[in-house]
């Protein structure tokens, strides 16, 4: 099929998905290809020496976690070695969060895309202290942290939905977009809605799990960034669906790691195609400077691939507490949106847009002939670790411009 087509069915894929939350298990358990010895992160796959800061600090908190290594040294000679593989999480249908560590005793989210029957993965909300291993820190407050989700947390979600029989997460993200959020950097009511559907399922849950149930209900809720786990999952499998069409060059992928930023696309295969790291507007928390600003990965930008984030800026307004910029900002970067995708999803709406859907299919070709570059909603890494503010950033041409060369070797020119 002509460009034209390809990119219509890759736009129809992505408005068509039916992402459902069917469970919650060990990596181990749900992630083709994952053993006992590998450390996914996010980005572009790389050797392992070219892995610096925050990213190389959060490889090896992974492996201490996982109990693969004595110490921090230690864990260098064996990833050095090979005795540890890093891998990136793409590869095995998942996605990471900044650094996006998963070790296969942790528990991840298991998200079905039921009209394409694919399955997306992401690994649990660590809580709110902005020291976490997805931001480059491990220490023996991150380890208690982490061990309290695997133990307490993820053993009452798996109970609460799996007595649902699955909860449908496509209506909460179409409802949240009416509430404030944009389903990457703001989760607010998201989170709300989700803890609502499971409140029957967790009353039932058996009575000596009632502190344990409490504690879990607290996690959901305190500060309301609990959902995006659950809608980096449900975009990635929503994106997956239209990997893989003859023709296409719609992204179905974009991620950084901390040398790169890099996207996939649609009638491209696997190949990731690279360029430097992203601009960034940033709003900083107090204490902190611009030169403080570090990459350590990130894949959580699945989520503009399919029309949400930074492509639905203009439906969270609240934002500019917590990001910086204005409403009329967020609604001027929203318009430029549409110039560089396929088409309007149904189901995810802008409100102040008159319900307009949101700009949905990011098209290489459209990106590189009017120079309008994708915005994505992130939180902001400093280089001790933790997190020290959140922005805006916009991808670099190079990497679209790559793309389309690639696109046109394969293909031929227009």
């Amino acid at each position: 099929m002509n460009r034209t087509e390809a990119n219509r069915l890759a736009f129809e894929r992505l408005c068509a998905a039916e992402p459902v939350l069917v469970d919650i298990r060990p990596a181990i358990e749900v992630l083709p290809g994952m053993t006992p010895a590998t450390v996914l992160t996010s980005g572009p796959p790389m050797p392992w020496e070219r892995y610096v800061g925050g990213q190389r600090d959060a490889v090896i908190g992974g492996a201490l976690f996982e109990g693969l290594a004595s110490d921090a040294e230690d864990a260098a000679r064996k990833l050095e070695r090979g005795e540890i593989a890093v891998d990136g999480c793409h590869d095995y249908g998942a996605v990471g969060s900044l650094a996006g560590i998963y070790t296969a005793s942790m528990p991840v989210f298991v998200v079905e895309n039921r009209h394409a029957g694919i399955n997306g993965f992401c690994n649990m909300y660590e809580g709110t202290d902005p020291r976490r291993l997805n931001y480059g820190v491990y220490d023996e407050g991150v380890r208690e942290r982490l061990l309290f989700v695997q133990d307490t947390i993820a053993p009452v979600l798996a109970e609460a939905v799996r007595a649902a029989g699955g909860i449908p997460l496509k209506p909460i993200m179409r409802r949240a977009l009416h509430m404030g959020d944009e389903l990457h950097s703001r989760n607010t009511a998201a989170s709300l809605l989700f803890t609502r559907e499971l409140f029957p399922h967790l009353l039932r849950l058996n009575a000596g799990m009632r502190d344990a149930v409490e504690r879990t209900v607290t996690a959901l809720t305190e500060d309301h960034y609990f959902f995006l786990r659950l809608s980096m999952a449900a975009a990635k499998c929503t994106a997956d669906a239209a990997a893989g069409i003859d023709g296409s060059g719609v992204v179905t992928a974009m991620a950084f790691n901390c040398n790169n930023f890099a996207i996939r696309v649609g009638g491209l295969g696997d190949r990731w195609f690279l360029g430097p790291h992203a601009s960034v507007d940033a709003r900083l928390f107090d204490g902190h400077t611009e030169d403080e600003i570090a990459w350590m990965g990130g894949e959580s930008t699945i989520a503009e691939t399919i029309g949400l984030g930074g492509f639905a800026q203009a439906a969270a307004f609240p934002l500019q507490q917590y990001q910086g910029g204005s409403a009329a900002a967020m609604v001027e970067r929203n318009l430029q949106l549409y110039a560089i995708t396929v088409g309007e999803n149904p189901d995810y709406k802008i409100p102040y847009l008159g319900y307009r859907g949101t700009p949905t299919g990011i098209d290489i070709h459209r990106v590189v002939e009017t120079g309008v570059l994708p915005a994505m909603d992130i939180g902001i890494a400093g280089r001790d670790g933790g997190q020290i503010g959140a922005g805006t950033v916009r991808a670099p041409i190079e990497c679209f411009e790559a793309a389309v060369a690639a696109y046109e070797e394969r293909y031929g020119a227009p």
